[in-house]
């Protein structure tokens, strides 16, 4: 059967390659670059410059200390151009990846025109289509929005701005914000309500206070008019700097509209099986809404592959991990099915564990936060604020506990390798077996 998928980011790039494997005939259709905006506008461009600053931060810690004494002499425009050439590479790699599997991949702007896809003077006919599009950068409509900054632009700046207002509470606020503060940036969180509500108070005092201290945020705040170096509030605040807008994503669903059914918020509708309402049609990734995380797009994307090469297969949302990648990880997760009473629910928290990474944080206390939510009758774990140089890993480890409904006696045979997951011997069999 010909499978034809559109967008190579990670529901694309995983749903097709899915496809390879299963044997079924591919026509992978990128507009820009393969891999999309994860690895070319995205998390990867985020996690680089955040190893960066993480070297900076523990450059300075030594110092502190006393048995390192270093000056950094930092190129903004270096770091750029060595991203840009690591970006080249992986690319490749990706594209042989996906070639390696029998797919043939093409570049060129899709359009959809009933039972086949146009890009330029080609058609392709498809038995099922997948369309994994993305979303782009959400700019809210305001004056002088088009001098505003977004994750687009952070590889056109040609050096580390004076000053930054971030537009924006959330995830990537938080995490521009730390970047930027880091190499050295005056920067102020401009938050419509509240910033960082995905993490409970305590969590987020200890990120504001410990990790990002420099940083000035403003809460339940709009932004009136933007300029080229600074934004007026509609409390008449003038604030000085570069506006960089964090406000959301949305959908590239336009090559779909009048096709499949779409949501009120222009995202494409599919079911638990990424279908839409056209039978042989799917979406997975950013363009259908919901999490907009690479792993749940890989997910979706691979559910919808097997679904159109005849294998049955449901995605599920329980349990979903998340992070922010900042100077020390912060990692969440919430069994968002759970509906305990106060009875039933208990809630400790400790300061952080002195795990692999943190070694060096110990002297100043710095080595995070920990607070997590079970449930006392079953011996459950609910939900986990986790911050620590291991937490990505750590919470990685906990949600599949938590997805697969598993106990905590059920962790009594885990065997750690010292150090790398002391924590979770930590958290699951010091507090509890």
């Amino acid at each position: 059967m010909k499978n034809v998928v559109i967008g190579s980011g990670p529901a694309g790039r995983l749903g097709s390659l899915e496809l390879g494997k299963l044997g079924e005939e591919v026509t992978v259709i990128e507009k820009n670059h393969i891999a999309g905006t994860c690895l070319n506008e995205g998390c990867m461009v985020v996690c680089a410059l955040t190893d960066i600053t993480k070297f900076i931060d523990e450059n300075n810690r030594f110092n502190k200390h006393g048995f390192l004494k270093s000056q950094l002499d930092i190129s903004y425009d270096k770091i750029v151009e060595k991203i840009k050439e690591t970006q080249v590479m992986l690319r490749k790699l990706n594209q042989m990846e996906n070639e390696s599997v029998g797919n043939n991949v093409i570049y060129g702007e899709a359009s959809i025109d009933g039972d086949c896809v146009k890009v330029d003077n080609e058609s392709f006919e498809y038995d099922n289509l997948l369309i994994a599009t993305g979303a782009r950068p959400f700019i809210p409509d305001i004056p002088g929005n088009e001098y505003g900054l977004t994750n687009k632009d952070i590889l056109k700046l040609d050096d580390v701005p004076e000053k930054l207002n971030i537009i924006g509470g959330g995830i990537i606020s938080c995490e521009i914000a730390n970047i930027y503060s880091t190499l050295g940036s005056e920067v102020n969180i401009i938050a419509r309500s509240t910033f960082l509500k995905e993490l409970n108070e305590n969590t987020k005092r200890y990120v504001l206070e410990k990790i990002m201290p420099n940083v000035n945020i403003l809460e339940n705040t709009n932004v009136k008019e933007a300029f080229e170096d600074k934004v007026l509030t509609e409390d008449g605040d003038e604030l000085e700097g570069i506006p960089f807008f964090a406000t959301g994503r949305t959908p590239n669903s336009e090559i779909a509209e009048g096709f499949v059914e779409l949501n009120a918020d222009k995202t494409i509708k599919v079911n638990e099986m990424m279908q839409t309402n056209v039978s042989n049609v799917y979406a997975a990734g950013d363009v259908t809404g919901g999490y907009q995380l690479t792993p749940v797009a890989r997910m979706e994307g691979i559910t919808a592959a097997r679904n159109m090469a005849g294998y049955s297969n449901k995605v599920g949302y329980d349990c979903i991990p998340q992070t922010l990648s900042l100077n020390t990880e912060v990692s969440f997760v919430e069994n968002e099915k759970s509906n305990l009473s106060d009875d039933d629910k208990a809630t400790i928290s400790f300061p952080g564990i002195g795990g692999p990474g943190a070694f060096w944080k110990i002297l100043n206390g710095e080595t995070g936060y920990t607070e997590i939510e079970f449930d006392k009758a079953k011996n459950k774990i609910n939900k986990i604020n986790h911050i620590s140089p291991s937490s990505v890993s750590d919470v990685a480890y906990l949600s599949y506990l938590m997805r697969m409904d598993y106990d905590l006696d059920d962790y009594g045979e885990f065997l750690e390798i010292h150090p790398s997951t002391d924590t979770n011997y930590k958290i699951i069999k010091n507090m509890w077996l």
